[in-house]
């Protein structure tokens, strides 16, 4: 079996994971890492038996795919990079800043012949995985995504840190074209905007509000979604999920039947 030649460029907090993942499958080999601090660099390559590159375009050459996970003001720059290049990639969530910037690369992507994913890592969470089969039309799905207050991922507002999971949810759920939207949000501990909510309604008239904060108290990654039959749960933390539905119990009489899965 030919084994795929992958790099990560940025092995910070999120980057030292994708390193360790690739060093571990059998079908991957990890050639090379590359990161704005160079002790950094040379610590998860020791660890993992890679070389060091000292930037992104020495290691392009040497590999088949990247996963790029440096900080998100620089996913469009450096992911473009990496499609001129001829080599596939998986970015970090959000692909990019702007509409306009993620476009591209999807065109560059396609005109390449090359992969490009994003890493929405939330769609392969068990607890979503294990309701969406249950999931039909949502009338009202609602969305709570709260961390404490950290430096990492300020460079950005809190929509394309925190939000953009539950965003890439939703719209997973295919509510329909977007027909409103009414948004609000504050910058509090950073100069980017770090609590916001946003009320969405959709063609399907399903209604969605979300609330992403990182200057919490408390962690919280929780999905609540009303249909027709039923109501459903998630708590991506615990990666478990539950669905209520109204039976008929005892002496038919309405009950609410509760499953944990």
């Amino acid at each position: 079996m030919k084994r795929i030649r992958v790099g990560v460029i940025g092995v910070g907090h999120l980057g030292q994971h994708h390193a360790r993942l690739y060093a571990s499958l059998a079908g991957a080999v990890l050639a090379g890492v590359v990161d704005a601090d160079p002790d950094r660099a040379r610590l998860v390559a020791e660890r993992h038996g890679a070389s060091v590159f000292g930037d992104p375009a020495t290691l392009l050459g040497k590999v088949d795919a990247v996963s790029v996970a440096v900080p998100t003001s620089s996913h469009y720059a450096v992911a473009k990079a990496c499609l001129a290049a001829g080599v596939h990639v998986l970015v970090e969530k959000p692909i990019a800043i702007t509409p306009g910037e993620a476009r591209e690369l999807v065109e560059l992507a396609r005109a390449r012949g090359r992969v490009l994913q994003v890493g929405h890592i939330e769609r392969f969470n068990p607890g979503i995985r294990s309701v969406r089969p249950h999931i039909g039309k949502p009338g009202f799905v609602e969305c709570h995504r709260l961390s404490p207050f950290g430096e990492r991922g300020t460079d950005v507002d809190v929509v394309l840190d925190l939000m953009i999971h539950d965003l890439d949810m939703v719209l997973s759920f295919h509510p329909g074209p977007v027909e409103e939207v009414r948004a609000a949000g504050v910058p509090v501990l950073s100069s980017n905007i770090d609590i916001a909510n946003a009320r969405i309604v959709f063609g399907s008239g399903c209604v969605a509000n979300l609330t992403a904060s990182r200057v919490s108290t408390t962690r919280m990654r929780r999905l609540r979604l009303f249909q027709r039959d039923a109501y459903v749960s998630v708590d991506y933390q615990t990666r478990q999920g539950m669905i209520c539905r109204r039976v008929t119990g005892r002496h038919g009489r309405p009950e609410i039947e509760v499953e944990h899965v």
